[in-house]
Formats: C-alpha cells, structure tokens, sequence
C-alpha cells in the first residue's frame, strides 16, 4: 500500500508523516486490496476558526470504490484520527456490502423498492449493518511525500477564482450503485453516468434520509 502526503497552504515535517504510515498501516486488516491512500493536510489562517484550523483528508483507492474521509480539528493529529475513524466505518460498510452480495441476502435495490411509486421524487435510503471486519493479509506501506506551493491559489487580478479542478473516468451504473459510492465518499451528491438511460446525472441527500435524482437529456 502507497502512502501519498500532501500539504497544502502548510508543510509537512516528517514526524507527522511518519505518524500518518504508522496509522494508516493498520487499513491493511479491514481493507479490500488498498492501492494508495492520498493524505492531503490543510491549514486554515482564519483566527476565527481556530478549533478547526488543521484538515486532513483521506482518499483511498483500491480496485473497487473509491473511499473517501475528512475532518478538522484544532491541530492534525486530531483531525488524521476523526478521519480515520470515517474512513474504517465506511471500509466496514463496504466490507459488509460485498459479503451480502455474495450471498443469499442480497437486497432489494432502490429502483426496484420504488417502481410502484408514481410520481416519486425522492428514493429513502437503505440502512447497512456494520459487522466485523474480514481478514487480510499486511501489505508493505510506502510513504511519497508531495509538496503544494504556498502560493498555488493566489487570488486572480479578474474574473472567478477556480481554486479546484478534478477529472475522474466515469463508469456506467446503476443509481443504486450511485447512492452506495455517494455514501463511500461521504458527500451530499455524487455525479454518475446511468447505466440504463445513458444520461449524465447526479443524486443528492436531502431532508432526512431521502435522496433525489437530476438527470440531464443532452
């Protein structure tokens, strides 16, 4: 498993990091075939925030899903520790997710629990136990440590400021498919291609525990 720091508006000494490969390590237990965790450390300069001034966010990638964790806390190793407790939670629904596919359980999928609804907006989610982990084997850690200049988000002379670009390659699925990797990355919307109707769309959380759905017709 590759570990890859990265700071941003800060620098990381290499206490922290090694503190980062000795935690993370540990993934290698309840993990499914961990290829790299990316580790990104942010501060934050607003006095105002104080108790929440160090963010650190964890991306795990693997062969399947990716996972995905954050936290802030007044200094990071508080903020490394809420984030991995995240990211273990998510590991262990995933974990369980593919064993009841497995099996015998599989659940009913959200398309077909409302195809009898008319004119349904929304989709209520379906909660996931969380049993113990399985077994797997440690695998060797290696840590990468990747340097962002301080002034890489300097403010424009005009016009919006884009302070983030992300490309990611984009596999058909189903929306049950969708609200699972949503969940996986703890975001409040997740942007997918349908695997039925070949639309872009997106899914999001609302109220409670419902989601709705936006497609585009291109």
């Amino acid at each position: 498993m590759d570990i890859v720091i990265k700071g941003r508006h800060t620098t990381v000494p290499e206490r922290f990091r090694s503190h980062v490969a000795e935690k993370l390590s540990k993934l290698d237990k309840i993990a499914h075939k961990v290829i790299r965790v990316d580790v990104e450390v942010t501060a934050e300069a607003n006095p105002r925030q104080t108790d929440r001034s160090e963010r650190v966010e964890l991306t795990l990638h693997s062969k399947g899903p990716v996972i995905r964790a954050e936290a802030a806390a007044a200094d990071r190793y508080a903020a490394l520790d809420l984030a991995t407790d995240k990211l273990v939670a998510r590991l262990r629904k995933a974990a369980d997710r593919r064993r009841v596919h497995r099996g015998s359980r599989t659940p009913i999928s959200v398309a077909a629990a409302t195809a009898g609804l008319d004119g349904a907006s929304t989709i209520p989610a379906q909660p996931t136990p969380a049993p113990a982990p399985p077994a797997v084997t440690p695998a060797a850690t290696a840590v990468t440590a990747v340097e962002e200049p301080l002034d890489a988000y300097a403010v424009p002379d005009s016009g919006p400021m884009v302070v983030r670009e992300k490309t990611h390659r984009a596999e058909p699925m189903t929306l049950d498919q969708a609200l699972y990797e949503m969940e996986l990355v703890g975001h409040d919307f997740y942007l997918y291609v349908d695997a039925e109707s070949k639309m872009p769309s997106v899914v999001y959380r609302r109220r409670g525990y419902d989601y709705g759905v936006i497609r585009l017709d291109v």
